[in-house]
């Protein structure tokens, strides 16, 4: 579809959209705004109806077939089936929603609200693949409309309804689009709207790396096991019509962001904003940090693509969040079996340090035993005091902070 056609379609889709649910917000953000000497502006699609831009594709998709087809099918333990089942409430349509076994029943909660009498929720399989596989031979057998989250150009075209509300709210192109990326079908329709008359900035998580190897060997390819903390961006393989209108991004403009570091953004919005995000909404904002340089004074959107946050990860986000910022850190150190140690290494902590952790594992030997220990602080260069303190007194240590499988078992 040529540049022209496909931005008609894209405003054709919006339009049509509003009968459904209104513009999702583009909103200054004064914060953002000062801290990068930009004019940085948010396009919260964690405020739709169902907190993600996912709606909008599958809204698209539906109307373009609606006419021939009366039963609907996605494989999805998130966004993608929330934004599923509120369309198939709207136009009064059957709709079979596959879901790992594994899913949060959270998740599969807030998917029965939104779909209502009209969605049956399938639970299949531990993992995606088999779910996946389950939801494609229910099609096969029922005849019904398999809905993709991202590798399918009516869903693409849905997602571009982002693209032409920024351009109608903010009454200009943006200098710069930062943009989360999972399959790639918000990247795809975005940038399939705006062409070359923006620059972008593609932002993946580090654990789930699909747009940058496709990018690398020149096809989608399948970059598994992934890191699926970050489960709105974690996709193994990014589509392959999505590549089709990604496969000439500039390399450079593609950045991979570590799952911890994208917690300290989480837990900032929420703290200094009141915004709650979920990882993958927290991608673009993040990213600001890398583009210091480039975004000086120019007016900047980032997409926080979805909301949709289960607060009993709370605790893992803001721990993430403090082992990235250095403010704590994990230690197994090696305790004296006498009478007075414990208080000789209770002595070397600062004012502002303070016991987060403190769990005897085993005794190493007669006169030694092991201990994990956890360690908060305020500033992560109180930590160099402590341990010049700690190799002084003569104690024997081995940092874990940042050693993923022991921190599996321990922490």
């Amino acid at each position: 579809m040529r540049a022209s056609a496909f931005a008609d379609a894209a405003r054709a889709a919006e339009r049509d959209m509003r009968a459904v649910f209104p513009p999702t917000p583009l909103l200054r953000n004064d914060h953002l705004s000062e801290r990068f000497g930009a004019d940085i502006w948010l396009k919260r699609e964690d405020l739709s109806p169902v907190r993600s831009y996912k709606l909008r594709g599958a809204f698209n998709a539906m109307r373009k077939v609606i006419a021939e087809k009366d039963v609907f099918v996605c494989a999805s333990a998130g966004n993608h089936a929330q934004g599923v089942a509120f369309m198939c409430r709207h136009f009064g349509v059957r709709g079979v929603v596959f879901m790992p076994v594994t899913t949060p029943q959270q998740k599969v909660q807030k998917t029965r609200m939104f779909g209502a009498d009209h969605v049956d929720i399938r639970l299949v399989g531990d993992y995606f693949d088999e779910t996946l596989a389950a939801a494609q031979a229910f099609c096969a057998a029922e005849g019904a409309h398999f809905l993709s989250p991202f590798d399918d150009e009516d869903v693409i075209e849905g997602q571009a309804s982002v693209a032409v509300e920024i351009e109608v709210q903010l009454g200009r192109y943006p200098d710069r689009i930062v943009l989360p990326v999972g399959g790639g079908g918000l990247s795809a329709g975005v940038r399939g709207y705006f062409g070359d008359a923006v620059q972008y900035t593609f932002v993946e998580p580090t654990g789930a790396q699909s747009l940058g190897a496709a990018l690398d060997v020149g096809r989608p390819v399948d970059v598994s096991p992934i890191n699926s903390f970050v489960d709105g961006a974690a996709v193994a393989k990014l589509g392959e019509r999505t590549f089709a209108r990604l496969n000439d991004v500039v390399r450079q403009d593609v950045l991979h962001l570590s799952e911890d570091r994208i917690c300290t953004t989480i837990i900032e919005m929420l703290n200094v904003e009141g915004i709650v995000l979920e990882p993958a909404g927290a991608l673009a904002i993040e990213a600001l940090s890398d583009l210091k340089a480039e975004i000086l004074g120019k007016t900047i959107v980032c997409v926080a693509s979805g909301g949709n946050f289960d607060f009993e990860r709370l605790p893992e986000v803001k721990e993430r969040a403090q082992r990235y910022s250095g403010v704590k850190k994990y230690f197994i150190l090696r305790m004296p079996q006498r009478p007075g140690a414990l208080k000789e290494f209770l002595s070397i902590l600062g004012p502002d340090d303070d016991i987060a952790r403190f769990e005897y594992l085993k005794k190493s030997a007669r006169n030694f035993g092991s201990v994990l220990i956890g360690i908060e602080t305020t500033r992560p260069e109180n930590f160099v005091r402590f341990l010049a303190e700690l190799d002084a007194a003569g104690f024997t240590y081995t940092d874990i902070t940042n050693d993923e499988t022991l921190a599996q078992f321990v922490i």
